[in-house]
Order: C-alpha cells, then structure tokens, then sequence
C-alpha cells in the first residue's frame, strides 16, 4: 500500500526551523496498525493522521515511530495549517476530536492555536531517590535542578516534567541520558522532559528551552506545544510571571539547532489558569510517498 504524506514543518520562527510533522489526509480506511506503520517510515517524532469526524471539524490520531499518542501540538499545527492551504477548512473556531475528546482550533490567518486544559501540578521532593535520579539523568546534581525552582510534573493534557536552570548555557550544557530520561518517564508517565532558562535570543520571549522524550521514540524535539502550555502556566502559577501571553523559545540550543517557537494565551480567572491556547505558523516543506 501507497500513502501520500505531506512533511510540514509546524512553529517555525519566521521563516527558518520549526520541527517536522509527517500529515496524512483522508486516512479513514487505514487501521491503527498501517498508521503506526507509516509513521515508523516517516520516521519523524510525529505523524498526523485525518479522518472524518460526526463531532468535529476532523479526526485526528498521531503516532510517534514507537506508539500512539493522545496529542501532538507541533502535529496538530501542521495539520490545520496545511488544511487551510488546501481550502478544507477555513479561518475562525474550528474542533479537533482525538483518542480521549475534543479541543477547540483557532485558525487566523497564518497562526493557528489549539486548546489546553487547566493544569495539575506534582512536585518532585528535595532530596529524594527520584531528586537525585532525575539530576543524573541530565548529567546534573540535584542542588542545579532546584537552583531556581522546584521540577514539577505539569499536566494540560499530557503530563511534562518541567526542569528550570538557571541560564540558557546550562540548558545548552545539559547532557541528556536517554534511557534513564525513557526509564523515568515511563515511572511518572511522561511525555518528556521540558528543560528551560528565562533566558532568550529574543528580548520579550519568556523562556529557551529543550524536550526530551525518549519513552516515545524522540530523543530530542526541536518544537513542542503541548509542553509550552505547561511551561507557561509553569511560569505564571509557580513562577510569578504576570504575562498571560507568551513566547516560548525551543529548538536554538539543540544540535543541529532548528529554532522554533511557540506562542501561548493564557485565560486567567481569578489568578489562576483555566484554559490556554498554544500555537504558531507552519509552512508546507514537501510530499513523500510511503509505502507499506
């Protein structure tokens, strides 16, 4: 079997970086074990895959090269930026329905944001085993991960850890250890871990940051919303920061760097977060035929 597979690079910074999705359209008739397959092929950290939907504008289901996942941020912008380019959707309010619901999609003009849920907040104990087991598999001690603030597993919809160091050098410097980092995320049930400064490129942005998510077959993401929606609720809830619109930098201190970045706007009631969108702009890269 054939299937046609746009490679779309989703949260570009201008008109460079961004991290690849793989999209197929029309993919109603491929079973989850074909769809698994192809995305082994793509092998790309995300494939999309669209279908017809009786509750939303589509259906989407994303795989990574190992396994299915809930949500795929980068993925979900390549797809509805690419269907816009197509003319198969237009701007405005538009839906998604995944594996466990609906989110809303705002498409305007080249931006599109999707919904996040309110977030939950586990903190990771001083001086614990898992303290210590968490430093180590970045290649640091455990006084450098609660230098600036306490690492706490953050969840809009998928859980992140989220790691603050204190200057974009240390977040350069950090050397992940793969199967510890897969070894961790599979005991707290993790996408990944999302590391970041305050520190920036760009005077305004509000964090640089890198994700490592091992347990999924991705060693390193260039672009990652829905850990940016966490950070972001991160840094006003836990953080102090007062800015309910964000811009989170990821991707520049990654090897090769591919910069990428993510925009997020937070909604605020009575001082907390209940809902977010994250997003960007994405660009059509090329069209690839697998086969099966």
């Amino acid at each position: 079997m054939k299937v046609d597979v746009h490679i779309v690079n989703s949260l570009t910074d201008g008109a460079v970086g961004g991290n690849p999705a793989g999209v197929v359209i029309d993919a109603d008739a491929l079973s989850t074990e074909q769809k698994l397959a192809v995305a082994r092929k793509v092998g790309l950290s995300e494939t999309a895959f669209v279908s017809k939907s009786s509750v939303a504008t589509v259906k989407l289901d994303f795989f990574t090269p190992t396994r299915q996942i809930a949500h795929c941020g980068h993925a979900t912008i390549a797809t509805f930026s690419l269907l816009r380019q197509l003319g198969r959707v237009s701007e405005g309010k538009l839906t998604k329905e995944t594996v466990d619901g609906c989110r809303d999609i705002l498409v305007a003009g080249k931006s599109v944001l999707m919904e996040q849920g309110s977030p939950t907040y586990t903190s990771i104990e001083v001086q614990s085993d898992l303290a210590e087991k968490i430093a180590a598999s970045i290649g640091l001690m455990p006084a450098d991960i609660y230098s600036t603030a306490r690492p706490t597993v953050v969840n809009t919809g998928n859980s992140f850890l989220i790691i603050a160091l204190p200057d974009g050098r240390s977040v350069a410097e950090v050397q992940p250890d793969h199967q510890a980092i897969a070894a961790i995320s599979e005991e707290l049930d993790l996408i990944g871990y999302y590391v970041f400064s305050r520190e920036t490129a760009v005077a305004g942005r509000q964090a640089g940051t890198r994700m490592f998510a091992p347990r999924f077959g991705i060693p390193e993401e260039s672009a990652t919303g829905t850990a940016a929606g966490p950070l972001a609720c991160f840094l006003y809830e836990r953080m102090g920061s007062r800015d309910s619109e964000m811009v989170i930098e990821q991707g520049r201190l990654m090897q090769p760097a591919s910069p990428s970045l993510i925009k997020i706007s937070l909604d605020i009631e009575d001082g907390k977060v209940v809902r977010l969108m994250a997003g960007g702009s994405a660009t059509l890269k090329q069209s690839v035929i697998v086969e099966i």
